[in-house]
């Protein structure tokens, strides 16, 4: 009988001890005095704020129901519960949510851990694209580094579905500096040789054309002078008839010659007894 005694009072000590332990402080932790009533400016943990200002701190702040938890200053949020693949990790309090877990085999699929998705090992679950890898559990897969961090070092292994590329320093020898191609070197000359001939050749063309036009104008314009001139002496010759008379210095009437010259040929035509007449007529008068 002792004994069952003792067990109920021990009982009774550690509920006593537990709930002095989870019991949290009420009312108003912080505020300042308005006339005779006081104003709260932050509640205890775990409390909400009922009203801004009252004549006891107290009555400031109301403690949350069991199930609830403090998120805002003036209300409760209903504590979390981890239901079908989520298990519990951490109890609510009341100043913080549940904090739950997934069950083996499977993982969070968020950083809230609201639901639970299959586990995926390294480079599993769905395989990465090529030029991608993933090193972690349960990530997303990430494009392999172009290059490497460290200047002096480069590329000695490409990546695959589970690590990066590998980087370090090549031990090969240099390679031998690649010889020019014959072929390469005579290009440019060629193509200079081409399009200086080219040039050349139309600047003959040119020239040639040039000069052949030239010389045609050049006689074009000598035709037409000489043309201008046989007309002007042609017009000369018919306005003015020539005449030619010689006197002689004596008083022998036969020293006295008188030469009409004409060059019409009309009067070349009238023949020698027309040039007869004229040479009686003139004498007779130089007789008289």
């Amino acid at each position: 009988m002792a004994a069952v005694f003792w067990t109920m009072g021990l009982s009774l000590l550690l509920q006593g001890c537990l709930w002095s332990v989870g019991q949290t402080d009420t009312g108003c932790i912080r505020w300042t005095a308005s006339g005779t009533d006081v104003c709260c400016q932050a509640c205890h943990p775990g409390n909400r704020l009922v009203k801004d200002c009252g004549p006891r701190p107290k009555e400031l702040c109301t403690p949350c129901e069991r199930g609830a938890f403090v998120e805002k200053p003036n209300m409760c949020t209903t504590c979390t519960r981890c239901l079908g693949a989520l298990v519990e990790v951490e109890k609510c309090t009341t100043t913080t949510d549940t904090k739950c877990g997934c069950k083996e085999g499977l993982t969070c699929g968020d950083d809230r851990c609201s639901f639970c998705v299959d586990k995926c090992d390294k480079g599993s679950c769905r395989p990465c694209p090529d030029g991608t890898f993933n090193d972690q559990v349960h990530q997303m897969c990430k494009p392999w580094s172009t290059k490497c961090p460290n200047p002096a070092e480069h590329i000695v292994a490409g990546g695959n579905a589970l690590t990066d590329i590998t980087c370090g320093v090549s031990l090969r020898p240099a390679k031998s500096p690649k010889r020019p191609d014959p072929t390469e070197e005579a290009w440019p000359f060629v193509l200079s040789m081409v399009t200086s001939l080219l040039l050349t050749s139309f600047g003959t063309v040119v020239i040639i054309t040039i000069i052949i036009i030239s010389r045609r104008r050049s006689r074009i314009m000598a035709k037409k002078a000489l043309q201008k001139r046989e007309e002007e002496e042609e017009e000369k010759g018919k306005a003015i008839p020539r005449t030619l008379i010689i006197d002689s210095p004596t008083d022998d009437p036969r020293t006295l010659i008188a030469i009409e010259c004409s060059f019409h040929e009309a009067e070349q035509e009238q023949g020698s007894s027309s040039e007869s007449l004229a040479s009686d007529d003139s004498a007779e008068r130089l007789i008289a």
